[in-house]
């Protein structure tokens, strides 16, 4: 009975309810569509020409561990990293630091709730920002700031836009009598230039 441990070269992988390897071995020795073991939680697709460790005892063959020395992160002692060959990584970094890194679209579906809890919170996007919901609430104890050249204001299938600092002088320049009334009125193509219909 042969029995032995093998450093292999993967040829192909094949998936499945069994995920099955092909790879090439010693001189003049293959394995072809033979079952690949792999931990509980945890896939993988090796590519080929990854290396992969092949456990022989008889005509029992299996695949139980690969590598790949072309892509994989260097970590330090103690980190643990998932990788790609395109470069995306999920890396758990020394400091208690998790870097997750994506050179294209990340995508969480969620069913039910989710929570963030931090003391600060960032997020930079270059072109855009959209948030959609039927309900969004702020609460801010201590203040809340917002830095734009433009505000627009929606409501039943109507928009406004809302111009900041155009707004005070107008307030400024209107008086009120003893009763309330306006003593000078606004006149409506004045508040028109500080609040107009977006679109």
């Amino acid at each position: 009975m042969i029995r032995g441990m093998i450093r292999g070269i993967v040829i192909s992988i094949k998936e499945g309810l069994i995920k099955l390897f092909s790879a090439s071995g010693r001189t003049d020795e293959s394995f072809d569509q033979r079952e690949y073991f792999q931990h509980y939680g945890f896939t993988s697709q090796p590519l080929p020409g990854a290396e992969i460790i092949i456990i022989r005892e008889g005509n029992h063959i299996l695949g139980i561990a690969s590598d790949d020395r072309r892509y994989r992160l260097s970590i330090e002692n103690g980190e643990v990293a998932l990788y790609t060959d395109e470069g995306d990584y999920i890396a758990l970094k020394r400091g208690n630091n998790m870097v997750v890194n994506c050179k294209n679209k990340l995508v969480a579906n969620v069913a039910n709730e989710v929570d963030i809890t931090t003391p600060i919170a960032k997020i930079s996007a270059s072109t855009s920002i959209d948030l959609n919901s039927p309900a969004v609430t702020v609460e801010a104890s201590g203040s809340v700031q917002v830095n734009s050249p433009s505000i627009i204001l929606g409501s039943q299938g109507t928009t406004y836009a809302l111009i900041d600092a155009r707004l005070i002088p107008l307030y400024d320049n209107h008086t009120h009598g003893s009763d309330g009334t306006p003593v000078v009125k606004l006149a409506a193509s004045a508040v028109k230039t500080s609040i107009t219909k977006a679109g």
